[in-house]
């Protein structure tokens, strides 16, 4: 019993058994072979864990997976207090540090100016209903990124990986790079 409540606590409030169907069946890391398939971080605007229940501005939490086509883990989980949804776009700064270097973020709502800094920063804003579970949307990003598939920005971004590999290897063979 205090084991399965120290994982929990590890997982940032995850269930294990809950997790465990998502990462039952991976390799460990030192087991994996290098792939060129990217892996994303996935922000989520959520009150508990495990649905997606918040405004982005009004989030009083944001918790970030790393996904990859066999894998997914939490990454961050931070919390920002009480937000109203006022207009005030001061307390969107730490969000948008915290979401440096992800490619999406799930959330209920979100406004236009929001919408906008987000893209300006590379990260995808998704509206999803309220209450959608994360898990299920985990899973269809990790399909997406098996297949080459998925929604438009997932596929764009997948390309776009595909192309900034291309010109690095290009780059070290052009230096005399050698295996």
């Amino acid at each position: 019993m205090a084991l399965r409540r120290h994982l929990r606590i590890l997982t940032g409030g995850i269930d294990p058994a809950r997790l465990r169907c998502v990462t039952a069946c991976w390799p460990s890391a030192a087991d994996r072979e290098p792939t060129m398939t990217p892996v994303l971080k996935v922000a989520f605007a959520t009150s508990d864990r495990h649905k997606v229940d918040q405004h982005f501005g009004a989030a009083n939490a944001l918790l970030i997976y790393e996904v990859g086509p066999d894998r997914a883990s939490v990454s961050a989980f931070a919390q920002f207090g009480d937000l109203d949804q006022d207009g005030h776009e001061g307390k969107l700064a730490a969000k948008f540090a915290l979401l440096q270097g992800c490619a999406v973020v799930y959330c209920q709502a979100i406004g236009g100016s929001a919408i906008q800094q987000l893209l300006g920063l590379g990260v995808q804003p998704v509206r999803v209903e309220a209450d959608t579970p994360i898990m299920p949307l985990l899973t269809e990003l990790q399909v997406g990124l098996r297949r080459g598939a998925g929604p438009a920005w997932l596929q764009r971004l997948i390309a776009r990986q595909g192309q900034t590999d291309a010109a690095r290897f290009a780059v070290m063979e052009a230096d005399g790079w050698q295996d």
